[in-house]
């Protein structure tokens, strides 16, 4: 996306007077480690559920660097006791703001498996401790805040505040909640990656503007009087005018655009062309100028909380509005007030992420941790994070609502430096580099080949139900970057560890080569989901047979390469549109391929998504939306949602008595027997009789967040 000519620079600020105190070892959390940089005061404070690490994969110590690099005075509260506002007053009442965080992850999903059960450990705590933040732990930092220094201004943010920005479904209550803003009472949610939303508050706020007047960045979300508006220019129009209700069209992507003519046609380009069709588009300054002064109404709290229709239809126009290219503010009614977002953050640009990651982080845990464990910690200590942002669209993931469907990347050299620094500086490191990569392994500087397309695009996938034709598939610069890296002194090996998009690597052998010839481990995980169609087209994940285009080129680079490596596929239980069918097929296709799963997944639904909006609603937010409109099938009841998981787990003899009874009511016994082409035994082994509940597993995936804890599951081949 090119930078709008209004758009400052992250570094084209003047510094704040307090930079003449210089950079701090580590941001402080206590009054004595104010002292000694000579500070009376904050001008910052960030809460934080995490423990404070001083690493950029850390949202608290980024956004405190990026602020300290402004030259503000930024201190840390991390997991306060929340039961009294005392801990909150450590550091004593900030100039400008409290900037609140529950971590990098929701404390909803850091907490609770899928099941609902409470998780026996945090990754983000030292040693791993469970109960150092508290549940929806935003509302309950901010309040506190509050209660500790009344008038203070307080501004939210973090991934919990990204997907509760406006009304969503909670699935630890059942209920539809309010938008966080209203429950938090804070001044101000900046959602997304808020660079640069937050900077610019904070100079605005030193310059003395009081917060509430503060009402034009882009990526924040605040609550106003109903009907508010910026100015007399501005125009509101109806949810329904995005997506017009109405039958549904037998288009095979509902968000393929329309070829341009004069405009990017009806419903804003919401209709359907063929998926290799190349877009066009031609847009008047006039309709510009329109759209960048008009608010989407959505259907209010009120309403969605007890409609799932129009809580289905609401979901659909708040992702249609999601391109910061082109996407127009929206306003949701709670009771007499409106929750106002405003459009998307501009992403950065390639200096501005050198510059984000460039700072002077320590690369450690705070030293007053000692010697303990922090497992979030210990997984990225050696990796590096090159790219942020994701425009695969998997609509269970919470990547796209929080960092965007625009890549942005650094350059090769600013990598190679934070390479070089782990070498030099990173205590334990052995030569092995754990990770280059970030929400996905290779979508390093892929874009859209048009810009003007790009801003203009409506689609919320590039590359389902195919690749778009434009977007660039060119895996050159990560090949570049993976061979300079192995190359550095020092580096013995450089593995991949985050999850790989392999229907655009089947479209780059000499990458596929490249990779499992080099920087395989002898594992290598990707995620095709599902092999059904049913499921998989509500997930807007490629069908079965990319992956068998990939695994026929894994296995041929791994045999040139003379390795032995196999591929780690995960598989979701439970996700809206797999019925138990979908499942039987599932379980068939891994026993005929020799996968015995040891740790599985099961749908968890997290706020805003679409997957969660099928979840709630039954209905397919990926059509438009009608009383009448496709109705989704829902494995909502915990023996249905159990018997998904057991189909995952079917040499598992605990899961055996479940299927059994599943099997034979689906009318499939004949897959109950002692052969090879059975599914399970008619027997039942001594010792293995307890009941088929859903078991704890280790750790469960939560719809890849914004985070650094990796997931992990272990197959055995047979």
């Amino acid at each position: 996306m090119r930078l709008p000519p209004d758009t400052p620079l992250l570094t084209s600020y003047r510094k704040y007077w307090a930079h003449r105190f210089g950079v701090s070892p580590f941001l402080p959390m206590s009054r004595a480690e104010m002292a000694a940089q000579g500070w009376d005061e904050c001008d910052v404070i960030l809460v934080t559920g995490d423990a404070y690490i001083d690493h950029p994969s850390f949202g608290m110590a980024l956004i405190g660097r990026l602020l300290e690099a402004q030259g503000f005075r930024v201190g840390i509260l991390s997991q306060p006791d929340w039961r009294s506002a005392e801990p909150f007053r450590a550091l004593g009442r900030p100039k400008l703001f409290f900037g609140v965080t529950a971590g990098n992850m929701d404390s909803m999903v850091n907490r609770y498996t899928a099941d609902r059960k409470i998780r026996s450990d945090d990754a983000y705590t030292p040693n791993a401790e469970p109960g150092r933040r508290p549940d929806r732990a935003v509302a309950v930092y901010a309040q506190r805040c509050r209660e500790a220094f009344p008038g203070a201004a307080v501004v939210i943010g973090s991934i919990e505040a990204s997907l509760r920005r406006i009304a969503h479904y909670d699935y630890w209550s059942d209920t539809v909640r309010r938008s966080v803003l209203a429950d938090s009472k804070a001044d101000l949610l900046l959602f997304g990656n808020a660079e640069r939303a937050i900077i610019e508050l904070a100079h605005r706020l030193a310059k003395g503007a009081p917060i509430q007047s503060i009402r034009d960045l882009r990526g924040s979300a605040f609550m106003t009087p109903r009907g508010w508006r910026p100015g007399a220019d501005w125009q509101e129009a109806d949810a329904t005018t995005v997506d017009t209700p109405g039958a549904v069209p037998p288009h095979p992507d509902p968000y393929a655009m329309q070829a341009a003519k004069n405009d990017t046609g009806g419903a804003d380009g919401a209709g359907g062309i063929a998926a290799d069709a190349p877009l066009r588009f031609v847009k008047t300054r006039a309709r510009r100028a329109a759209r960048a002064h008009t608010v989407i109404r959505l259907p209010s709290y009120e309403q969605v909380k007890d409609d799932p229709v129009l809580y289905a239809h609401a979901s659909r126009a708040f992702h249609l509005e999601s391109n910061p290219g082109n996407a127009r503010a929206l306003a949701q009614a709670h009771g007499e007030r409106d929750v106002w977002l405003n459009p998307p953050p501009v992403p950065l640009t390639t200096p501005e992420m050198d510059h984000v990651y460039g700072l002077p982080f320590a690369r450690a845990p705070h030293p007053s941790y000692g010697k303990a464990k922090i497992p979030a910690w210990e997984m990225i200590r050696f990796s590096v994070n090159i790219m942020r942002g994701c425009f695969g669209g998997c609509t269970f993931c919470s990547i796209t609502e929080h960092e965007g469907r625009i890549i942005q990347s650094r350059s090769e050299a600013s990598i190679l430096r934070e390479i070089e620094a782990i070498r030099d500086k990173t205590p334990g490191f052995t030569g092995v580099v754990s990770d280059l990569g970030g929400p996905t392994a290779n979508m390093y500087r892929l874009a859209c080949r048009d810009a003007q397309i790009e801003e203009s695009c409506r689609r919320l996938s590039c590359v389902y139900p195919d690749i778009c034709p434009n977007m660039g598939t060119d895996h050159g610069p990560l090949v570049q970057l993976y061979r300079k890296a192995r190359a550095l002194p020092g580096v013995k090996k450089v593995l991949i560890g985050s999850g790989l998009r392999y229907d655009l690597a089947v479209r780059a052998p000499e990458y596929v080569k490249e990779l499992v010839t080099h920087h395989v481990g002898g594992y290598l995980k990707i995620a095709p989901e599902h092999t059904e169609t049913g499921p998989l087209s509500k997930m807007m994940k490629p069908g079965i047979g990319v992956y068998d285009k990939f695994k026929a080129l894994f296995e041929k680079y791994s045999a040139e390469a003379r390795k032995e490596q196999y591929l780690i596929p995960y598989f979701i239980a439970a996700h809206p549109g797999a019925t138990d069918e979908d499942m039987l097929a599932l379980a068939l296709w891994l026993k005929r391929n020799g996968f015995r799963l040891d740790q599985v997944q099961t749908f968890l639904p997290t706020p805003l998504s679409l997957a969660t909006a099928m979840w709630h609603t039954e209905k397919n937010p990926l059509r438009k939306i009608t009383r009448d409109a496709e109705s989704v099938s829902v494995a909502r009841g915990g023996r249905q949602r159990a018997l998904h998981k057991a189909f995952l787990r079917w040499h598992d003899p605990a899961n055996w008595p479940l299927l059994r009874e599943a099997l034979r009511r689906m009318g499939r016994a004949n897959l109950i027997g002692n052969g090879r082409h059975h599914l399970i035994p008619a027997f039942q082994p001594a010792g293995a009789l307890r009941a088929a509940a859903p078991h704890k597993d280790k750790r469960d995936k939560q719809n890849k967040p914004a985070a650094p804890h990796r997931r992990e599951q272990k197959s055995k081949r047979r």
